[in-house]
């Protein structure tokens, strides 16, 4: 008698070919639009500017964003692709636990990058945000306090929603409303990010 069951191994392997297929048609489809395109590319532009004036990037989100956050800030202060190069100023909010957990618990959890940005950063800095719906109130209010520094605010967000309140300078919107697949464009935004303000301001 055959046996008709399929091996779990087949299951999985279909489930990652889906994956790749979706992720692999999200990035053309990013490829296609011209507008996130010329947004990222000023992006680049303007935080090298920054840095070379002598400017600090600051860097943040929430939960998987939080960890990107941390990963790009740790390719601009190590080296990316160029060893030799020296370590550019990048600064993720948040992982100061003493500071996080006070702001939490005496203010509010929305206050916990908009605290420390308006610390920090000076005019003409720059913040980098990560959220996949851009409706965090902890990345809008970061965003406020941007805004209230003098800091060009960068969001890298999923698909535009209505209601979209996020006040950024510089908008990158991934066209998809799928958190990991938002995420995984939003790493490979934020490492030619990277790579383009290693180039053009050290």
């Amino acid at each position: 008698m055959n046996d008709t069951k399929k091996h779990p191994h087949q299951d999985l392997a279909a489930m990652l070919a889906d994956r790749l297929g979706a992720t692999a048609a999200l990035v053309e489809a990013v490829r296609g639009d011209a507008e996130l395109l010329a947004a990222t590319v000023d992006a680049a532009a303007r935080t090298a500017e920054s840095i070379r004036n002598g400017g600090t990037l600051f860097i943040c989100g929430n939960g998987g964003s939080a960890g990107e956050a941390t990963h790009l800030s740790g390719e601009l202060i190590g080296p990316f692709l160029n060893k030799t190069r020296r370590p550019i100023p990048a600064v993720a909010l948040g992982f100061d636990t003493s500071a996080l957990t006070a702001v939490a618990n005496d203010f509010s959890f929305a206050e916990i990058f908009s605290r420390p940005l308006t610390a920090l950063a000076r005019p003409g800095d720059v913040l980098w945000a990560l959220s996949t719906s851009g409706r965090s109130p902890n990345i809008v209010r970061v965003l406020e306090a941007a805004a209230e520094a003098r800091v060009l605010s960068v969001l890298l967000t999923g698909a535009r929603h209505a209601d979209l309140i996020a006040p950024a300078d510089l908008l990158l919107s991934v066209p998809s409303r799928e958190t990991p697949r938002i995420q995984e464009l939003h790493l490979v935004l934020g490492h030619f990010l990277c790579e383009a303000v290693e180039a053009l301001a050290c």
